[in-house]
């Protein structure tokens, strides 16, 4: 086994959580706090001294709107669930029904097996077998640590199958606004071209940020601007990473960043304007934008036995 993935301890089979997200693993470092849970494997909640950094969810409710999910094999949407591997057209069940598409991948609503629980760090792994429209075995774990910057999360997948894969990863969490209504909130996005989408919300096109009126450059406030938008040639600072901000008079300064393995950044305002939820802005780090299974932008492939690592964070100001 590789340093990645070693060999998983197997759970008990003593009674768990009631939770409808099953066990719920805490870590803390000084005065930051954050939950994972079993099932997805994800965020529920991020806190500094008890306030939120992440709108997340009570450990007594199912997460909406993908809220703190892990997006594995692909982020995002594939067109009717229908793509082309190999040579062999695959057909996906179709998860988000009111446009008929495939939706944000196989694992978020799957149980994920604690690998191993420290104070300030914990790490979780699922093995994603084949299932209707996907042929692939893979082995996926995610570490979450907690230090003095804030929130560290490490994903690595390892396709353990004989053929080569096709693989894209997104996170979903949502950046805290608390009270401040959305107009007010300032927003940053360092990249300079979008993707305008159709009526099902697929890509059409690449466009330049400034012809699109979603350019994020230099921090404003979001006034009437509203984003379900994927955003790509990142500008990335001197330690190579891009970094997005939410700053409000409620929560002050959240940076979510992410490291070269993210050349795709998703920016959601939608569940506050629909009232989803606690208000909070979805700033998802993500190596593809939808429906790369058909179009094959930034799409990854994985050889047998092949690994993908990715890392990214959530930092106050």
């Amino acid at each position: 086994m590789s340093a990645l993935f070693p060999e998983p301890a197997r759970p008990s089979f003593a009674a768990s959580s009631a939770a409808p997200t099953g066990q719920q693993w805490t870590i803390g470092h000084g005065s930051f706090e954050a939950t994972v849970v079993e099932v997805g494997g994800g965020l529920r909640s991020l806190t500094l001294q008890g306030a939120p950094l992440v709108a997340g969810y009570g450990a007594d409710e199912t997460p909406q709107t993908g809220r703190g999910q892990q997006l594995m094999p692909w982020p995002n949407r594939i067109r009717d669930g229908r793509y082309t591997w190999e040579g062999k057209e695959l057909q996906l069940p179709i998860t988000e029904v009111a446009r008929g598409h495939a939706s944000h991948g196989l694992v978020r609503w799957a149980v994920w097996e604690l690998i191993e629980h420290e104070s300030e760090s914990v790490t979780v792994g699922h093995r994603l077998y084949p299932q209707p429209g996907w042929q692939h075995p893979l082995d996926l774990r995610t570490t979450y640590v907690l230090d003095d910057s804030g929130l560290v999360v490490t994903t690595a997948a390892r396709n353990v199958g004989p053929t080569a894969a096709p693989f894209g990863y997104g996170a979903h969490p949502y950046l805290a606004i608390g009270s401040t209504p959305l107009p007010e909130v300032q927003v940053t996005v360092p990249a300079s071209t979008c993707v305008e989408v159709d009526d099902r919300l697929v890509p059409t096109r690449r466009v330049g940020v400034e012809r699109s009126g979603v350019d994020l450059r230099q921090r404003r406030p979001l006034g009437d601007t509203t984003l379900d938008t994927a955003f790509t040639d990142l500008i990335r600072d001197a330690d190579g990473m891009w970094r997005c901000e939410v700053v409000t008079r409620a929560a002050g300064r959240i940076v979510l960043w992410a490291d070269a393995a993210f050349p795709w950044v998703q920016v959601f305002t939608g569940a506050v304007e629909k009232g989803l939820g606690e208000p909070g802005i979805a700033v998802e780090p993500m190596t593809c934008p939808a429906d790369a299974f058909n179009s094959g932008d930034s799409l990854i492939t994985l050889a047998p036995g092949a690994e993908w690592t990715g890392t990214w964070g959530i930092s106050p100001g």
